[in-house]
């Protein structure tokens, strides 16, 4: 198989690792984290320029034709340098939902609105009860004459406080848990009825919580089959895994680079501690956990357009579960190798690992997906 770049994938990993370099150290980093919302308009205004907001989009609706590799490349760049600004939620989570559900006219809108940077998204699917489960929601649309009235509340929605439009996920018709009868309903934050609750999570980024009460949705904020929106939020869930993915192993490559750096400068006994033979078995490990971590990034980058939804989905877990496996490996080296210096604010290498930490979460962590990979392969015996 030929993993070699084509010329146009290697200069957009060029301009972006480029504009990054200069622009996104740590230092800067922190001012925007400290933002309100915690991102910065004006890098988002140059991803825009540079064509990264429309990069995944088909050239018809707007975009740029880029496929799951080319967010590969762009993801692993942010996971380099802790980007901050909504990328996933906005584009891979919001712009996924209106790129598969969306109708000619919510295209024409949402996506050239997202590629020119002049609207930001959030996806509201997680609820206080439902763990990883995208199925199990009790948000509520009650159809009134043409419009939907929703009510209930959201959870942890990635950048929810600062979106333009939130995408809500909500049950128009069965129970609690039936995979059936959920819609997908574009709400604008200053909808009436709507308040939510933004606050820092972990890893520098935000996170909101949405309540809604009676909250009008009109025939056009209704995102394809009003029953039948699982199947889309399952795809765009596996698209932003394989985006995951590659963000995590630009955060573990990183932090593997700068701990292999600290063990040639760091000195004991008067001497680098890197010379230990003990600590560069440890450097070595690190370094086998990130290469299996990549080879899964890649691996869920060429899977993630698989038509397929069972096989997509279990080949989206398997690569979950090595990259949360990595993750945890490299991070925990890389805090202890560092000593006391690691777990403070002021040094980079334990951002690192909270965001590693986060991703390992987001959309389920390795347990959960080591268990639905269980369950696929029993499906797959079974048939």
């Amino acid at each position: 198989m030929d993993f070699d770049l084509s010329e146009e994938q290697q200069l957009l990993k060029d301009s972006v690792e480029g504009f990054l370099s200069d622009t996104y150290d740590f230092e800067s980093r922190k001012k925007i984290a400290a933002l309100p919302g915690g991102w910065s308009p004006e890098v988002w205004a140059k991803f825009a320029e540079l064509g990264l907001l429309g990069l995944p989009f088909a050239e018809e609706d707007g975009g740029f034709g880029g496929g799951a590799v080319e967010t590969m490349l762009l993801a692993e760049s942010f996971g380099k340098h802790l980007v901050l600004e909504p990328y996933l939620a906005t584009v891979i989570l919001g712009g996924g939902v209106v790129k598969r559900a969306g109708t000619a006219a919510q295209k024409a809108e949402y996506i050239a609105a997202i590629a020119e940077g002049t609207r930001t998204f959030a996806l509201a699917t997680t609820e206080r009860h439902s763990r990883y489960d995208l199925f199990d929601v009790t948000t509520t649309a009650k159809k009134d004459g043409a419009s939907f009235v929703l009510d209930g509340e959201k959870a942890v929605v990635v950048h929810g406080g600062s979106a333009d439009r939130i995408i809500v996920s909500a049950r128009t018709a069965g129970s609690r848990r039936d995979r059936g009868g959920i819609g997908l309903f574009m709400v604008p934050a200053d909808a009436p009825g709507l308040s939510r609750r933004s606050s820092p999570t972990q890893d520098g980024t935000h996170a909101a919580e949405i309540t809604l009460s009676g909250v009008r949705v009109d025939a056009d904020g209704v995102l394809g089959d009003p029953e039948g929106g699982l199947p889309v939020l399952e795809a765009v869930a596996d698209e932003a895994i394989a985006a995951l993915c590659a963000e995590a192993v630009g955060a573990m490559s990183e932090l593997t680079d700068l701990t292999v750096d600290y063990l040639k400068q760091r000195k004991q006994f008067g001497v680098p501690i890197g010379g230990f033979q003990a600590l560069q078995h440890r450097a070595a490990e690190m370094f086998v956990a990130l290469e299996q971590a990549r080879s899964m990034a890649m691996f869920a980058a060429m899977t993630a357009a698989t038509e397929d939804a069972t096989e997509r989905r279990a080949l989206a877990s398997a690569a979950k579960v090595q990259i949360g496996r990595s993750a945890k490996f490299i991070g925990q080296q890389g805090i202890q190798l560092h000593g006391g210096i690691g777990m403070t604010m002021e040094y980079k290498a334990g951002h690192y690992f909270k965001r590693l930490t986060m991703i390992d979460t987001l959309f389920g962590d390795a347990d959960h997906h080591l268990a639905e990979v269980a369950c696929y392969g029993q499906l797959v015996s079974a048939a």
